[in-house]
């Protein structure tokens, strides 16, 4: 029996969902239903509100209230909207726990054993009226770069320069309004550099995340000496006092992924199960799924806390990229930063669960959730296609049942059941999409022969009784096929099914026996069409701030203090390379930069370093660019990716074997002799835009 214990990342407790969160805890619970459909499979889905922090703290201040009434509140909320889009936890616990509280303390003291915590003083700004040391978030000033006034304590959203809070011109908290005052507190560091030979070999690992995030590790972190990490704040600040220093808290982000460990000791305790089985025994999988922007804490700190306190490390790491919506960020002013309450007002949640299930490849790539083609692929595939299959053809059998031997289709049922393999290895990959893909592709065959067979026409002639038998029995089994499937992201459809056909659609190995001589239950809706205005609705009920402008804040940009800044890079690669030869600005608007997604990438078995890539600019533009990235890149992770290509140059010939190719481009990327990272641009860019 294959054991999984597996992970999303705790929800801040300060702020609602929404459908930017749902992209993770969708994936996951995906992922959580596939697995336990099959037979040698146990999983345990665990999860809990992330508590502790400054943003807590002040929205508790001001509110007039405890931190834990707030939590409290929050955990309900949050639990509500995951169950409202069938996302079932087996516990759903608190980082605000005495559980959490004694294995932070465990860690804890397993950093001090080994000589890794130091103490040093940090300069910072202070708030005299709210009494408190201030994240960069939590302060405002003139930039002290292109002098543009409001700017936050990190950097300018005008010119796009960062700084230190402290450079602020005329700073302002902006909890109080009052000028802040340099003064220093004590910080507690712990040193993973000691760990840094166990961190090469452990996040380089084959499977353990997705390549891209592997190498961005190695080539932004692990080719220098790692940081110190600050894992301490001074009072007041809500969280778990520091056993061996008295005024100091842990820090949010120590005490937050230990949440998956206390939960899971909850869990174990209250339905009997051995805790030690779960997370100190190489026979369980770890399995934690992130968003790109917590890879940091999940895959350098995270593995080193585990490591000391003697708990057993993740075998996958399973990383997502950030939803956009109509290609741009989200945003309250268009209505587009949809809470999940909000849209389970208007919209299936199912609904949502199939569309991101059809954009969620293996890669990191952002997700774009596209309003109108949400609609069109809901409406054409899942309705008009799988559903419109049972409605078409159960009527039939209302009376009569499935025929009593399964009848000959052409050899529909038995390709259907031949994908079998595929779909589980898509599922097992995260390739959700592909999932979909050949799902749409039985459902287009089903149809075809549905269109053929017209049961419809074969009812109004007399005598031909067991041949609508015959078709409307071969159409509900490629139907229960189908839907099989899909269960793990539609199990709503599953369960109305279930009623429908009178089987579960709880193993995958169900769709190689058909059914037969089994009754047909009465028709009833299993999904219903969207229609335009219900997104419209959506979008306008959205449009008004629905939550305290505290909740926007990340554990991470309420309580960093200031000396956490970028490190600063050796210059060795600028040592290495020096700049070319000065070129006008005429010189370089010659060459015409697009944004471009991967749609196929292949091995090319002639060559050891060639990638053959096939990228669209949109529409009908497409290029076959060769890259020299084989080594570094699996083709699996680069499809659906955004990069960069120069899309002027001209056309390369070249000599593969005894094959003649032509690269119509060139795909950037970065690094050193034995080194490539493919450059991307930021979420929101769309195929065929010019960098500029």
């Amino acid at each position: 029996m294959r054991r999984l214990l597996v992970t999303s990342a705790l929800p801040y407790a300060n702020g609602h969902i929404h459908i930017g969160h749902l992209v993770e805890y969708i994936e996951t619970d995906i992922w959580v239903r596939a697995q336990r459909m099959i037979d040698d499979r146990r999983v345990v889905y665990i999860c809990a509100d992330d508590t502790h922090g400054t943003a807590v703290m002040l929205r508790a201040r001001k509110e007039g209230r405890s931190e834990v009434e707030i939590i409290n509140e929050m955990s309900e909320a949050h639990q509500k909207d995951f169950a409202d889009f069938r996302v079932v936890f087996d516990h759903y616990g608190s980082t605000h726990s005495e559980e959490n509280k004694g294995y932070a303390r465990e860690i804890w003291r397993a950093f001090r054993q080994r000589g890794l915590v130091r103490s040093v003083e940090v300069e910072q700004l202070y708030d005299p009226v709210a009494k408190l040391f201030l994240a960069d978030r939590f302060v405002k000033g003139t930039c002290p770069n292109c002098k543009s006034p409001d700017q936050y304590g990190d950097n300018c959203d005008k010119c796009g320069s960062t700084y230190d809070a402290t450079e602020l011109i005329d700073p302002k908290s902006t909890l109080s309004d009052a000028k802040p005052e340099l003064r220093k507190a004590e910080h507690l560091l712990v040193d993973i550099e000691p760990e840094h030979a166990f961190l090469d070999v452990w996040t380089q690992a084959e499977g353990r995340m997705p390549r891209e995030t592997a190498n961005y590790l190695k080539g932004f972190f692990l080719n220098n000496p790692l940081r110190a990490w600050d894992v301490s704040r001074p009072a007041p600040y809500f969280g778990f006092e520091i056993p061996d220093a008295a005024g100091h808290h842990f820090y949010v982000w120590f005490d937050a992924p230990i949440g998956y460990i206390a939960s899971t000791k909850q869990w174990a305790d209250k339905v009997g199960e051995k805790f030690e089985d779960w997370w100190r025994s190489p026979e369980t999988e770890i399995v934690h799924v992130i968003g790109k922007d917590i890879v940091k804490f999940h895959t350098l700190f995270w593995p080193v806390m585990l490591k000391l306190g003697g708990f057993t490390l993740p075998r996958r790491v399973q990383v997502h990229g950030f939803l956009t919506v109509d290609g741009e960020k989200m945003s309250k002013s268009k209505g587009t930063f949809v809470m999940a309450s909000t849209y389970a007002k208007h919209l299936d949640p199912e609904c949502l669960r199939y569309y991101y299930a059809s954009k969620l490849g293996p890669s990191v790539s952002d997700l774009d959730l596209n309003l109108e083609e949400f609609v069109n692929r809901v409406n054409a595939e899942l309705v008009n296609k799988v559903v419109n299959l049972a409605s078409r053809s159960s009527r039939f059998l209302a009376k009569t049942g499935f025929a009593a031997t399964y009848p000959d289709d052409e050899g529909l049922f038995a390709a259907g059941a031949a994908v079998h393999d595929d779909i589980l290895d898509a599922y097992e990959n995260w390739d959700f999409a592909k999932v979909t893909r050949i799902a749409m592709e039985l459902a287009d065959r089903a149809n075809a022969y549905i269109d053929r067979a017209q049961p419809w026409a074969l009812a109004k002639q007399a005598g031909k009784e067991s041949d609508v038998q015959a078709v409307s029995s071969i159409a509900l089994n490629l139907y229960r096929q189908i839907v099989t499937y899909l269960a793990p992201i539609v199990p709503r459809l599953a369960e109305g099914s279930a009623a429908l056909l009178g089987c579960s659609f709880d193993r995958f190995d169900a769709v190689k026996t058909p059914l037969t001589s089994s009754p047909v239950g009465a028709y009833q809706h299993l999904m219903k069409r969207i229609e335009p205005a219900q997104v419209t609705a959506m979008v306008e009920e959205s449009k008004p701030a629905e939550v305290p402008a505290t909740a926007a804040l990340t554990p991470e940009a309420a309580a960093v203090p200031t000396a956490q800044t970028a490190p600063v890079d050796d210059g060795s690669a600028m040592e290495k390379e020096p700049l070319a030869a000065i070129c006008t600005i005429d010189d370089f608007t010659k060459v015409d930069l697009r944004v471009a997604r991967i749609v196929t990438a292949e091995i090319v078995p002639e060559s050891k370093k060639l990638l053959r890539l096939s990228v669209s600019l949109g529409g009908e533009h497409r290029r076959t660019v060769f890259a020299g990235i084989k080594a570094y890149y699996k083709p699996e992770d680069l499809v659906g990716r955004l990069v960069i290509i120069c899309a002027n140059l001209a056309p390369r010939q070249m000599k593969l074997g005894k094959t003649e190719v032509t690269s119509e481009g060139m795909v950037l990327a970065a690094g050193a002799a034995g080194e490539a990272f493919v450059l991307s641009p930021d979420s929101g860019a769309k195929p065929g835009q010019r960098v500029h």
